[in-house]
């Protein structure tokens, strides 16, 4: 995919800025991560989080354990299938963690954005985004 074609998975275009904050040595938060926990809160479950960000449940559940072990309390509780049903909800932590993300990506674009459209000025004609 060229960068004019770059999207998210969810076909909207990307921001300017894609924030990843290193927490810890090996402990990356960034913007896959953000929208898995945005789709468990969604969505009520980690499959259906995964699927719309085109994921197999596998990577998703994956993610999902990473992420608990991150913190001192997990950011997804979840249920076990069967009759009754699974699901999947963020805990008072995940809000926090998905919130407090969620603030600093915004603030990193608003803080860029004069100099990203300085930056988009100079691009040559065949480089220009659409």
């Amino acid at each position: 995919m060229t960068s004019k074609t770059r999207q998210t998975r969810q076909d909207q275009p990307l921001p300017a800025t894609r924030l990843r904050v290193v927490l810890a040595p090996d402990v990356p938060l960034g913007p896959g991560k953000a929208d898995l926990l945005q789709g468990i809160q969604e969505t009520g479950s980690i499959s259906a989080a995964g699927r719309r960000l085109g994921m197999s449940y596998k990577r998703a559940w994956l993610l999902v354990e990473a992420l608990n072990g991150y913190f001192r309390e997990p950011l997804v509780q979840a249920a076990t299938g069967g009759k009754a049903g699974g699901g999947a909800q963020l805990t008072p932590m995940g809000q926090d963690v998905l919130a407090r993300y969620r603030r600093m990506a915004a603030a990193s674009e608003a803080a860029c954005a004069t100099d990203i459209a300085a930056l988009r000025q100079a691009l040559a004609a065949s480089s220009s985004p659409k």
